[in-house]
């Protein structure tokens, strides 16, 4: 499940996930936040933050995080992950040179810094924050 959360800019989208990714999710959810979010921009910032609990994608769902990032590829500014998932956290540190943006990751200890960060001016391009 996936689901906006408010309270950031307007160049700001902001979502928490939990449980199982669907396709539905992007389709439904971020794909249009994300398009909304584009209108007179041209960037924007993703903050995802990962319930604790068990977070997973189905094929389906990876595809349309694919199709998502290398469509918008050059208009990511800046991601934030929150999670406690050690292996989540890793893979984006081996992974970010595919990211045009600036990219952190944070564990939910440090949640409040994340959102900070995402709003803020982005100075540097890859922490990875424990």
């Amino acid at each position: 499940m996936m689901e906006i959360l408010e309270g950031f800019p307007g160049n700001v989208v902001a979502v928490r996930a939990s449980g199982k990714l669907t396709r539905e999710d992007y389709e439904k959810v971020l794909i249009p936040a994300v398009e909304t979010a584009l209108i007179g921009r041209d960037k924007i910032r993703v903050y995802y933050e990962l319930d604790t609990d068990s977070v997973s994608m189905e094929p389906a769902a990876a595809w349309e995080d694919l199709k998502l990032g290398m469509s918008h590829y050059m208009q990511w500014e800046g991601i934030a992950v929150v999670t406690d998932h050690q292996w989540i956290r890793h893979a984006i540190d081996v992974l970010c040179f595919l990211i045009h943006g600036q990219v952190r990751t944070y564990p939910k200890s440090r949640v409040s810094e994340a959102r900070d960060w995402i709003i803020s001016e982005l100075t540097r391009k890859t922490i990875r924050l424990t």
